[in-house]
Order: structure tokens, then sequence, then C-alpha cells
């Protein structure tokens, strides 16, 4: 039964990550200075081949950037993404030999093509 109920959590979890992660990544991109290790750990999160219990890590952080309403509003001008970078920085660092240079190489495909005005 708990383990059923954690693969409910995990499929919503990637559900609500695949259907708002790019939207909200678009709009604050400018304003996130993690977001190679952010859309990497996006690649990782999303990669079947990485163990269940990373996935649920990244999912659950990525989950957590995407929310409207979190610790710190990410409108706070200078600390407004504070609490998800330091999140993310945890979850990475727990799971960083999970994230495959593949993973960063398609990060940073992506980022030269859909943000290439990033600095």
């Amino acid at each position: 039964m708990g383990r059923e109920m954690s693969m409910d959590t995990l499929s919503e979890r990637e559900q609500k990550v695949r259907r708002d992660f790019w939207t909200k990544l678009k709009r604050v991109a400018g304003n996130v200075p993690f977001v190679e290790d952010l859309v990497a750990a996006y690649y990782c999160a999303m990669d079947p081949a990485t163990p269940m219990r990373v996935r649920g890590m990244l999912l659950a952080a990525l989950a957590y950037f995407i929310m409207p309403i979190d610790l710190v509003p990410d409108i706070v001008a200078g600390l407004g993404f504070a609490d998800d970078m330091a999140l993310l920085t945890a979850v990475v660092g727990l799971v960083s030999s999970s994230i495959t240079p593949v993973h960063r190489a398609a990060a940073a495909r992506t980022l030269d093509k859909e943000l290439p005005a990033r600095s």
C-alpha cells in the first residue's frame, strides 16, 4: 500500500513538473543563477534510467521551484529564489552521481536553443 501511494505521488509530481516547468523557467530564467543545474536536474528526473529514489527527490525539488507560493516568494528582489536555490543545491548535491554528462549536455543544448540571451 505504501509503495503504491509513493508511486502515485511520484506520478503526480512528474505530471505537474512536465506541465509547468518550462513555462516557469522561461518566465524567470534571467533571475535564476542556477538555471543550468535546474535544467540538468529536470532531464535527470525525467530519465527512466534514473533510480526511483533520485527521481522522487528531484521531482520534489522541481515541484517546489514551480509552485506559485513558497517560503520566500519569487518576486522578492534578491531573495526570491534563495530558498529554491538552497533546496535544489542540497538535492543536486545528494544525487549528483545520477546527473550524468548526458543530462548536462541536454540542458546546455536546450538552454542555447530556448534561452539564447542568457549570460
